[in-house]
């Protein structure tokens, strides 16, 4: 190996006091123009001179920053608020933030959004507490948030019709049909002392109309509050179906009130444990609780003693007890008819309760703990419970079959579990796959990374990276599984290589484990190729790279252990006797230095150069070789990583507060810069000289400068409003005229959410708005038409196709009431349905066609005896018979059905006369075309013909006359038939 050509410190040139450049950086702050406060770039135009110590920036703060542009890709907001569903089941409201979002049913694709209008309050404090449908009005939709605001939408026309402001942040809402006018909110008590946390909430009766001083203007005060009563801060707040009731739940405490006594107040009954969630009976006055032990009761206490309070007394009652949940119960809610109740919580289990008997069914493995439970009637009358998990997805479960139905998953994203993997210390896998157009995250569960497409804002897929049960915690100890701690994709997009781990404790052996994925285009799909079992012993990874091509074609993967070593991992193809080529990984090699324990690694852009970043050193490798070339070393600085920046020429390396830039070629120091703010870390851009620092000056944001490696001075100096926990270059389309205005970097809020930032986003990268995003109204959406029972059963009948030809003894219906009447008959429950004797006539004259009034099926046609029977040649029958169509089809049909009802042919029997010589074609009276039925003058049938089993007139089947469908059986060898039937017509036929 190549000896280390390492400068010592004390060769290194020292950077400029921080003393000498503080009159500059005042000068320069003194001059700076209002507004976003960019300072100018004041040494770029300065040179290096040999010999010189490198400049170093001032520790200040270059001024106020201006604000990057940034799209967020996906909302993280999961509501806490069971969804509401309108009264036909097509629709559901879900809130998010400061949106109601309103969700199809059918299709789970987002439709519209409601967006709260910004106040003069504080933006943070518009996010929405709470939702109801109105009483009074099935197409309104009543809302209340934390500004303090009631709001009143009609959801069809997607309108804001009222706003009422109480003055205190609002927790729940509820309301009932028999008290018009009215609303009731607990609302958060004011705070007397700023630095006080006071948790407690009151109850009050809001009037739905304005006072006088308000009525004209757009925020309006209630003409009438009317307080009920304290409470803690409440989990809920809920009316008995008979309105008589009000019950709120807080703390260990259930507060009822009567409203026939408002002003008695709340009269208090003790719960053992803490209550978690609150629900009613839909038809009696009885509500059931869910507390954080895990236990369900069913409250009794809704009679004339809850009305009568005792001062200072806190009340028992009787109460059924159910008990199944290890872990606190999150949601609770009765089926429509009251004979079930449901439960859910972080068992990832849908518990439905026989409240008659106590017995219980399960739906488990809901895929992420069941925050929110609802229940929705269709308008078919099929009863679907819809479960919020607490990673956004709405999973639905049909009432009969007790089955998951359909599920719609948005991006898997937010603090879903309790476990240390989700905590904002532990790496979060990013990456970003150029094959597909798509970006690798992290999944609601640890042990599996999720597929986002940002064109079409759709999850496309979800690998399990480790296959793991998802069970929820133990007791109070929770259970860390197996979690993906790193992600890289080669820049081909060809191989992807991962890392799950799981710590070791006195029950289970730690894990770790290397798995590299190759891309399946047919399929698109990643397959797991490799997997290598502790890839550096029992110490953690520190860090996984693929280099880029080299020039000979050859691909690396290089990992970094806490073990100390570097390995190297290369492909190998394995050709079998049957030319099946098999690919797979195998360690190349495995080297240390001087026992420093490496955390980064950063490629050259041409691949030919290897960065290591060792404690205060930071190491040069040729990779071929692994030939060290050379080692970076700073005595002020204690490396956190090292980046190759300006195309490789320098390489870039980053402390806890400190920025030095070095020259790879004259392997000197270009200058360095200290910042008073921790740094995060440093982002090259791929096509020019210049880089983003990451620096955090808050735990809510961060802050970015932009620097050139020209100067140490930020030329720029930008923010975003949130920090980002992840990120990683993503590649713009092609760009703004400007190109140090181009950085575009995707990464992870803290607060989860998808986030591209950067310059001219718009122009730069292509991010599509998602259908719904804005307010739309809902009449646009044509109502889905349903399968009836009837075609269910039988298929779509031909008779509901538009006939092009209209005879005129059709019966049609009168008005459209009779066909709107029995176009869903059949789509109710049997038990539902009115007696078949009051819908048999109706449904006669809708599904079925009378025959002409003029036409007596029993009473064949006459004509005249003198008139001949036309016959047609063969061509003529054939082209006839060609032509006969789909459309001819009821006309067919039609006189098939007189045939059927005029006559029965039995058996011929053998003709007693036998006749001989040419046939010639009889004039029978009353002969007809198509089948149907020929009337003889002669009042009974000949000897030998065959019996009719009818008492209308006969037709004699005589061997001298033309039959009707085909002559007698028994007939002379000399004679021949005179005619046949074919495609419902006669032919003519030749004799010899």
């Amino acid at each position: 190996m190549a000896a280390s050509t390492s400068r010592q410190p004390q060769d290194i040139p020292l950077p400029a006091s921080p003393a000498t450049t503080s009159a500059k950086s005042k000068k320069s702050s003194t001059g700076k123009a209002k507004g976003k406060g960019k300072q100018k770039d004041t040494d770029a135009s300065q040179k290096r001179r040999p010999g010189k110590s490198p400049r170093m920036s001032s520790p200040k703060d270059e001024g106020s920053d201006e604000v990057w542009d940034w799209v967020s890709l996906s909302d993280s907001h999961v509501s806490k608020l069971p969804p509401v569903f309108t009264k036909d089941g097509s629709y559901f409201f879900s809130i998010a933030g400061s949106s109601v979002k309103i969700f199809s049913s059918s299709t789970g694709q987002l439709v519209s959004t409601l967006n709260s209008p910004q106040t003069h309050k504080e933006a943070s404090s518009n996010s929405l507490t709470s939702l109801i449908l109105n009483p009074h009005n099935a197409f309104q939709i009543i809302t209340g948030s934390m500004d303090g605001c009631l709001r009143i939408w009609d959801y069809l026309d997607a309108a804001l019709l009222k706003t009422f402001d109480i003055g205190q942040p609002i927790l729940h809402i509820c309301a009932h049909e028999k008290h018009k006018d009215v609303i009731f909110v607990a609302v958060s008590r004011r705070k007397r002392d700023a630095n006080r946390n006071d948790n407690n909430a009151v109850v009050l009766r809001i009037s739905l109309k304005a006072s006088e001083a308000t009525a004209s203007s757009t925020i309006q005060k209630s003409s009438e509050v009317v307080p009920i009563g304290k409470t803690r801060s409440p989990t809920g707040v809920a009316f008995s179906p008979s309105g008589k009731w009000l019950v709120a739940t807080a703390g260990h405490k259930a507060y009822v009130a009567t409203l026939s006594s408002i002003k008695s107040g709340f009269t208090k009954y003790v719960s053992p444990e803490r209550l978690n969630c609150l629900a009613f009976h839909p038809t009696e006055d009885y509500f059931a609780t869910g507390d954080v032990k895990g236990n369900i009761r069913l409250w009794y206490c809704l009679n004339e003693s809850a009305g009568v309070k005792v001062a200072g007394v806190e009340r028992k009652t009787q109460t059924a007890n159910f008990h199944w949940h290890a872990h606190a119960v999150s949601s609770l809610a009765f089926t429509s008819n009251g004979a079930y109740l449901l439960s859910g919580g972080e068992e990832s289990v849908l518990v439905v309760w026989q409240l008659h008997t106590g017995k219980k069914e399960f739906v488990p493995r809901a895929g992420a703990p069941i925050q929110t439970i609802s229940v929705a009637i269709a308008s078919d009358g099929v009863e679907e419970y819809l479960l919020g998990l607490v990673d956004g997805t709405f999973v639905f479960v049909s009432g009969s079959s007790l089955k998951v139905s359909r599920s719609y998953a948005r991006v898997k994203l937010g603090p879903t579990l309790s476990h240390d993997a989700s905590s904002s210390s532990k790496p979060m896998p990013l990456a970003v796959h150029s094959l597909s157009s798509t970006i690798i995250l992290p999944s609601s569960h640890p042990s599996s990374v999720q597929i986002y497409s940002p064109s079409s804002s759709k999850i496309l897929s979800e690998l399990e990276v480790s296959p793991s049960n998802r069970v929820s915690r133990r007791d109070e100890q929770p259970i860390e599984p197996s979690y993906v701690q790193k992600i890289d994709v080669s820049l081909s997009g060809e191989w992807m290589a991962s890392i799950d781990a799981r710590a070791g404790d006195e029950d289970i052996h730690g894990e770790v484990y290397l798995k590299i994925w190759k891309w399946d285009k047919r399929t698109s799909t990643w397959s797991l190729n490799t997997r290598i079992d502790r890839p550096h012993g029992t110490h953690e990874v520190t860090d996984l790279s693929f280099s880029p091509s080299l020039h000979d074609g050859s691909l690396f993967l290089v990992s970094t252990g806490g073990n100390g070593n570097v390995k190297t991992w290369m492909l190998r193809t394995k050709t079998s006797k049957g030319t099946v080529k098999q690919e797979y990984w195998v360690t190349r090699s495995s080297f240390g230095f001087r026992s420093e324990i490496p955390r980064h690694i950063s490629w050259s852009p041409d691949g030919s150069l290897l960065a290591l970043t060792l404690g205060s050193y930071v190491a040069i490798y040729d990779p071929t070789t692994n030939a060290q070339l050379h080692t970076f070393t700073y005595p002020v600085c204690k490396c956190k990583a090292a980046f190759f920046v300006g195309r490789g020429r320098y390489l870039a390396v980053i402390g806890n507060h400190d920025l030095v830039l070095w020259d790879v070629i004259s392997q000197s120091v270009r200058w360095s810069h200290r910042s008073i703010v921790p740094i995060d870390t440093l982002v090259p851009h791929p096509d020019n000289s210049t880089f983003a620092l990451f620096v955090r000056p808050s735990s809510d944001s961060s802050k970015i400068k932009i620097f050139s490696t020209t100067s140490s001075t930020p030329h720029r100096s930008v923010s975003l409003p949130f920090m980002l926990r992840a990120f990683v270059w993503f590649s713009p389309k092609q760009t703004p005229s400007d190109p140090q205005r181009s950085f575009s970097i995707v990464g992870i809020s803290h607060d989860c959410r998808i986030v591209v930032c950067g310059d001219d986003i718009g122009s730069t990268v292509s991010v599509p708005e998602e259908e719904g995003v804005t307010a739309k109204g809902l009449r646009s959406f044509a109502p889905q038409q349903k399968r009836t029972l009837f075609q269910d059963i039988f298929g779509k009948s031909i008779f509901d196709e538009p006939t092009p030809v209209k005879s005129e003894a059709t019966h049609q219906p009168s008005s459209g009431a009779v066909e709107g009447l029995f176009s869903d008959v059949f789509d109710g429950p049997a038990h539902l349905m009115p007696p078949i004797e009051n819908l048999y006539e109706g449904l006669m004259k809708r599904h079925l066609k009378r025959r002409p009034e003029n036409v007596n099926p029993s009473a064949p046609e006459h004509k005249d005896e003198d008139e001949d029977v036309e016959m047609e040649d063969d061509a003529e029958v054939a082209s006839s018979g060609a032509a006969v169509s789909i459309k001819n089809f009821e006309v067919d049909m039609v006189a098939l059905v007189d045939l059927f009802k005029t006559h029965s042919l039995q058996p011929a029997k053998p003709s007693a006369a036998r006749h001989t010589g040419i046939n010639e074609v009889s004039k029978t009276p009353g002969s007809r075309m198509n089948g149907s039925a020929l009337h003889s003058a002669s009042p009974a049938p000949r000897t030998g013909t065959p019996v009719l089993a009818t008492t209308k007139p006969v037709v004699p089947l005589s061997t001298t006359k033309t039959p009707k469908s085909r002559p007698s059986p028994v007939v002379s060898e000399t004679v021949s038939p005179s005619s046949t039937l074919m495609n419902g017509k006669k032919r003519k036929k030749a004799t010899d």
